[in-house]
């Protein structure tokens, strides 16, 4: 079990902190062998790595399954409203920078009715970290197909088949510029754990796609990355600076195609050098992107897990610090003069 000492708000005396610490006395309430539960366990026995005390974590959630979250957590924690939870964690990542500030939703939650809110955090790069967890469903609701459900997928609410291409949230990631985009899967407890801790340490916003598995409404939905018989040759691990090779022998790689992209083929059939290697670091958002469109929309099949960007840039909270310092350092504003200026009418 994970722990870390840190020091006792009313004393000197170090207090030390165990996933025990992190679990609030509210009953869990999700459908039983739902996904969330192992990924609240990773999270609670994660937390002490952080070195924090818990008054200084909060999560802040939208609505939605995965958005009960902060309730079993004894974190501070916030459950807004639809889809606005980047908005709500914006304000308070820029006016709290001492808090560790989380955002917790779900694929419809982010993507459809929160979608412009997703894509404006990740182009400012906020300081805050958000765990999308995608079962490619809306399971609140009672099972109708969500942002990224597959073309054709037959739900309560497309008894025909949906006749929406899905999106790829990665894909949307780095098309705005997010400085760290990765995915990880809710049953592998340890690349999960490694994922959230490399996003913990990411000064600015980091993205983490979560596959979660919907066992009433979409069960099965990633059985192909999960099931020990095809895991192996579906789901491509990304390391960096290796270069990228998955199947139980390494018995496929990733290359350069004839247009600039990514393809997969067999390792034998190409030279060593051919085989392209991970660079999450690389400012250039093109090979990433086309790492994100290798796995198949509808079946997932060969899908790349792991970090896939990872780079520095200024966080929205740090500019707007220092552009405020300098607003202060001329001294302070004149509000009559702003409100008889020009610029005003009396009507």
């Amino acid at each position: 079990m994970s722990s870390s000492t840190v020091e006792s708000p009313d004393s000197a005396v170090p207090i030390k902190l165990t996933a025990k610490d992190f679990k609030s006395d509210q009953d869990v309430r999700w459908c039983p062998g739902c996904g969330d539960y192992a990924i609240l366990s990773a999270v609670q026995s994660f937390l002490p790595e952080l070195g924090l005390k818990r008054e200084n974590i909060c999560f802040v959630s939208g609505i939605g399954c995965s958005s009960r979250f902060p309730y079993y957590l004894t974190t501070y924690g916030m459950h807004s409203i639809h889809g606005r939870a980047p908005t709500v964690a914006t304000g308070l990542a820029v006016s709290r920078p001492d808090l560790s500030v989380w955002v917790v939703t779900g694929d419809g939650d982010a993507l459809s009715i929160g979608g412009n809110h997703l894509i404006h955090v990740l182009r400012r790069n906020v300081n805050l970290k958000i765990l999308l967890f995608n079962n490619r469903i809306y399971g609140l609701t009672k099972g109708q197909y969500s942002p990224t459900s597959e073309l054709g997928k037959v739900t309560k609410s497309t008894p025909m088949g949906s006749l929406d291409y899905p999106f790829n949230p990665l894909s949307l990631a780095l098309g705005a510029e997010a400085t760290f985009v990765a995915r990880t899967i809710d049953s592998d407890r340890k690349h999960l754990t490694e994922v959230l801790r490399q996003a913990a340490e990411h000064q600015g916003t980091a993205l983490v796609e979560i596959y979660q598995n919907c066992n009433i409404f979409n069960d099965g939905a990633f059985d192909l990355l999960k099931d020990p018989d095809t895991r192996d040759d579906e789901v491509i691990r990304l390391v960096h600076g290796e270069p990228i090779t998955f199947g139980a022998q390494g018995q496929h790689c990733v290359v350069r195609n004839a247009h600039g992209g990514l393809k997969i083929v067999e390792t034998v059939t190409v030279d060593a050098s051919e085989i392209v290697v991970h660079d999450a670091h690389n400012q250039d958002t093109a090979t990433a992107f086309a790492l994100t469109r290798l796995s198949d929309p509808e079946t997932l099949h060969q899908t790349p897990i792991g970090v896939l960007r990872s780079v520095e840039r200024p966080s929205y909270d740090r500019l707007m610090a220092e552009q405020m310092a300098k607003a202060n350092a001329k001294g302070p504003g004149d509000l009559q003069a702003l409100i008889h200026g020009q610029d005003t009418w009396t009507i």
